[in-house]
């Protein structure tokens, strides 16, 4: 093959005109905001609904058009805003807006006691406690009510939600535990083997045998076990509940019904007091699944056929009691009678309430009969604890079988109100003394239960539920344990309402067994999720906290503050929050309290920032950077210097300039960038550099051009060990370069020159500092393109010769989507743009004709290529490509102000002597390639030759003169050598030949012959 070829003129100004085509101009972008798209219609769907009403009374559609006016101008605000976003910027900004927070390890890492145990592997251990710091503290409260929404069983129209009892029980056995020895006294065991009395057909006979069977199970020899651990007890509890199912699958039904009243009879017995609450959570859960395997048993034998049926089938859930055949209803009396026989108080109670469900089969209007019964059955418990977790019991029994049935509520608490007083009787006193309990803690023992019977009381009961309840506990209580239930079950909106009620009876409180702090604490709960009128929000922030500064021990301060920063954060200024912030610091700062209270001080800051948008009044604050600083442990100061530079990044909507906000924020990205080291995970850097640079975006200081690179040098002090960081810094640098240049419309002054050549500077100080060598290549590309267009040909002829001599560097392989892959492509992708800037930039006057050009052919040469890729043939056609447009007379692109080698040299015919030296050693690199391929019996190698000498074709016809008897016969060979061994692209030749009789068609009359001679040849 001949490799000797001439170039073809071009006139690319002729040819443009010929070949462009007709375009219009686009008026909406295809990739618009859904956002701005979302508001816009909103924004139309008010203006008509305004339109409407201003027919029917003109007075309101004024007042309702000065609405929409607003609206439209806060729509036109929010649309500019989106404006700024791409599609999935706009849907991050959405998400973030969400208020979706990280979760926290319920986790503490210790070891759990039995019960902790126990209700982590049920599935209950989620807490639902209170957030108080005392040991003393509520068992559940609003936060708890609010994080347990996937567990709420119950939502009412308006959003109220319903905790269920499930959702407590996990808090309730990790709360309430004892490292006492405990006893149980159980005889079923003993039962099971004797001799059952045959049951009798006359009713008589029926209700003596039911009668001498619980006699037989009373008098039986009675097993008490003493001296049983926790663990112990809740073992021996399992073995009931796992003895009462096997007992009721082997159809021993009065077995079944002696182990529940074997397990009622426990609640009975507060020997240890302490443990009594969870004790209730084990056994009634024993009596659920007892009412549920004699309701489930009833319902089975419930079969009934349906009109034209053959067959029995099942009761729906939905059924109605004439559905039920006579034999289950007598089943089911039959269990109430047996139930009924049972002599003490206390089991009938229980077992009867365990299996209330079942009156469903009977009739349709026995549950409030039955509910309200039972309520005064339990007026005759003795004991004023046992009473209230029996009334818990019923009150959680009644809301399941029967939600609407709502008047029994409250007559069990108006009887709990008045049983109340006898905490203080003797009686109490001499068991609290017997088992060393003080009042406060015993009185701590009634949360849950009562916690339980304020809930189901509140829940979407009217605000004057809440005025009731609160004058029968102002008349007849007063303890702060019914109070703080009172304000954790009622809706925030009507505590809020009664704020200042609350407040004076929170101070009028009697708080044994319930911190006052925590009282205060579960107000602020419920003040931060709905705003009490505006008239008073100064008024109770003052009477709380002239309260809670007071309290000298940081535990239940620092319980009060976490909440409570957000009730000044939403309804106050600076210096209200500056005030708060400062007292927290003077109560932690004693004796470094703060050491122990990072993740309350670390919600302080996040509560802060949530409804901050005003950076400037933030860091004025001459508090909040203190508070900072109140955080020295490492890894934690990281997370909340983290959060406040989220934070600005995501509410900051405009540029600022603000010295404050700068200083504040430097020291907070000097932080995080100081916390990255070599160990560090390649997300946590991703994520430090991100935040950094979303900062720096942040910041503008309009036209003082240099005040901005003043920043960037000081940026650049701070963050010296962040690629990513170093990248767009330097990319800010160039797009400073460019503004610069467009405010003097491309002609700089001497000012703008000597301030474009600093930037410049600035560029090239910065990227040799990247680590990432594709990186650096690249911006060395990207800043000689800045320089070329600023005029700057000293500086751009050096950024090149940069990244010329970085070639050799490239690492074989990069991490790629955390995967190896080789830079090959990437390195090829460079080198072709670089080629098409080389044809612009003017040959040095020192260094000779296509010195770059050179140089760059030196070092694709001597690089390691892929023994298998043909990565360094395809930037040789770059090079012929690039030979091609620089052997032209006039070029295809100039640079304004840059006079380029077709002005320079004008056709020289030495610089085109220079152009053919380099068209022929490249050339001729490319044919020999192609032999090798062709030596290569591997398929792969003849696929790879057939792309190749064709891509070589399409280059020799549109780039060289066909007329050329040379050049011809190139073409025809390369033609020819792609079709040698059938591996080449059909579609690709057809439309390779239709170019070039369509080229034929174009060219001179004298030349035209030339090439229709090559198209002959082809075929």
């Amino acid at each position: 093959m001949s490799t000797d070829w001439s170039v073809r003129e071009r006139d690319y100004g002729a040819e443009s005109s010929v070949h462009s085509r007709s375009g219009r101009a686009t008026l909406v972008h295809p990739l618009q905001s859904a956002t701005e798209a979302k508001k816009a219609a909103e924004l139309e769907g008010t203006v008509q609904k305004l339109k409407r009403k201003q027919d029917a009374d003109a007075a309101a559609a004024a007042a309702a058009a000065a609405a929409a006016n607003a609206d439209a101008a806060n729509a036109a605000a929010a649309a500019t805003a989106a404006a700024d976003l791409d599609p999935l910027s706009a849907m991050l900004a959405k998400a973030n807006s969400a208020g979706s927070t990280p979760l926290n390890d319920p986790l503490s890492g210790g070891i759990m006691d039995p019960l902790s145990a126990a209700a982590a592997m049920g599935g209950a251990g989620s807490s639902i406690g209170g957030t108080g710091s005392s040991a003393s503290g509520p068992t559940s409260g609003l936060s708890g009510r609010l994080s347990l929404a996937h567990d709420v069983d119950m939502v009412a129209d308006d959003g109220e939600t319903f905790e269920p009892w499930v959702a407590r029980r996990g808090a309730i056995l990790q709360k309430y535990t004892t490292s006492e020895k405990l006893s149980i006294v159980t005889s079923f065991l003993t039962v099971g083997d004797k001799t059952m009395l045959k049951a009798q057909s006359a009713l008589t006979d029926k209700v003596r045998h039911r009668v001498e069977q619980l006699d037989d199970f009373e008098g039986t020899d009675q097993e008490k076990l003493d001296e049983l651990s926790q663990q112990d007890y809740m073992n021996r509890i399992e073995e009931l509940n796992q003895e009462l199912i096997k007992a009721w699958d082997a159809d021993q039904r009065v077995k079944s019904l002696k182990i529940a009243i074997q397990c009622a009879k426990l609640l009975a017995d507060t020997a240890v007091i302490r443990f009594y609450p969870s004790k209730f959570v084990l056994i009634t859960d024993i009596l659920d699944t007892f009412g549920r395997l004699v309701y489930d048993r009833i319902r089975l034998k419930s079969s009934y056929f349906k009109p034209g049926a053959v067959k029995p089938v099942v009761l729906p859930e939905d059924f109605t009691p004439s559905m039920v055949p006579d034999s289950a209803k007598e089943t089911c009396r039959n269990w109430f009678f047996k139930i009924a026989s049972i002599r003490e108080l206390i089991p009938r109670l229980y077992v009867e309430t365990a299996i209330l469900k079942c009156y469903s089969f009977l009739t349709t209007d026995e549950y409030t009969h039955a509910l309200g019964r039972l309520s005064k059955m339990i007026r005759g418990i003795g004991d004023p604890l046992v009473c209230v977790y029996a009334r818990a019991y019923l009150c959680r029994v009644g809301w399941t079988v029967a939600p609407n049935v709502r008047g029994y509520l409250a007559g069990n608490l108006s009887d709990f109100f008045f049983a109340f007083k006898q905490v203080q009787s003797s009686a109490v006193a001499r068991i609290l003394q017997e088992q060393n309990v003080d009042l406060g803690s015993y009185l701590n023992l009634y949360a849950p239960a009562v916690e339980w019977l304020l809930n189901c009381i509140a829940y979407r009961a009217p605000e004057a539920t809440l005025e009731k309840i609160l004058k029968q506990y102002n008349d007849q209580c007063k303890s702060a344990v019914v109070l703080n239930a009172i304000l954790t079950a009622f809706r925030p909106t009507y505590v809020s309402s009664q704020a200042t009620i609350f407040t004076e009876l929170i101070r009028t409180a009697d708080c044994t067994g319930f911190a006052i702090h925590d009282l205060y604490r579960t107000l602020g709960t419920n003040l931060v999720l709905s705003d009490p009128p505006e008239k008073l929000r100064l008024t109770i922030l003052n009477e709380v906290w002239k309260v809670v500064m007071k309290l000298t021990d940081p535990i239940p301060y620092m319980s009060c503050a976490e909440v409570w920063i957000e009730y000044p954060v939403k309804h106050f200024g600076a210096a209200q929050i500056n005030a708060f912030l400062g007292d927290v610091i003077k109560h932690v700062t004693v004796d470094r309290a703060f050491e122990s209270f990072y993740p309350q001080l670390q919600s302080i800051v996040n509560k802060v920032l949530s409804h901050i948008t005003d950076f400037g009044m933030l860091f004025s604050m001459d508090k909040f950077m203190p508070f900072i600083d109140l955080f020295q442990k490492a890894s934690i100061k990281v997370d909340v210097c983290k959060a406040v530079m989220e934070a600005f990044v995501k509410r900051q909507l405009v540029p600022t300039a603000d010295p404050v906000i700068l200083n504040a924020l430097v020291y907070v990205g000097k932080v995080l960038h100081d916390a990255i080291d070599a160990l560090s995970f390649d997300d946590e850097r991703r994520q430090t550099s991100n935040l950094i640079c979303g900062f720096l975006r942040k910041v503008s200081f309009g036209r003082d051009l240099e005040q901005q690179l003043n920043f960037y040098v000081e940026a650049r002090a701070n963050f010296t060990n962040l690629d990513t960081v170093l990248i767009h810094l330097t990319q800010c640098a160039n797009t400073l370069v460019m503004r610069a240049q467009t405010i003097v419309k491309g002609r700089h002054t001497k000012k703008t020159a000597a301030f474009a050549r600093a930037c410049i500077a600035y560029s090239f100080i910065t990227i040799p500092s990247i680590v990432d060598v594709v990186s650096r290549l690249n911006l060395y590309l990207l800043a000689g393109q800045v320089a070329l267009a600023n005029q700057a040909l000293p500086q751009a002829d050096a950024f090149f010769r940069a990244a010329v001599t970085l070639i050799p560097d490239i690492p074989k392989t990069t991490e790629i989507d955390l995967k190896q892959r080789s830079t090959e492509p990437i390195l090829v992708s460079f080198l072709l743009e670089f080629l098409s800037t080389l044809l612009v930039v003017p040959d040095h006057p020192d260094h000779g004709k296509l010195y770059m050009v050179k140089g760059l052919i030196n070092m694709i040469q001597t690089y390691q290529w892929e023994e298998n890729g043909d990565g360094k043939i395809r930037v040789y056609m770059g090079i012929l490509s690039l030979m091609a447009s620089m052997h032209q007379t006039h070029y295809a692109y100039r640079i304004e102000g840059v006079e380029s080698n077709d002005t320079l040299y004008g056709g020289e015919t030495s610089f085109l002597e220079e152009i053919n030296k380099v068209v022929v050693a490249v050339n001729e690199e490319i044919l020999t390639h192609l032999a090798s391929l062709q030596d290569n019996a591997n398929a792969e190698a003849h696929k790879r030759q057939a792309d190749l000498a064709l891509q070589l074709f399409n280059l020799v016809i549109s780039l060289s003169d066909l007329s050329s008897a040379k050049n011809a016969s190139l073409a025809v060979n390369l033609w020819n050598l792609t079709k040698r061994n059938n591996a080449f692209d059909v579609a690709l030749m057809k439309r390779s030949a239709n170019y070039l009789k369509t080229l034929a068609g174009e060219v001179d009359e004298a030349k035209r012959a030339a090439y229709e001679g090559v198209v002959a040849r082809l075929k």
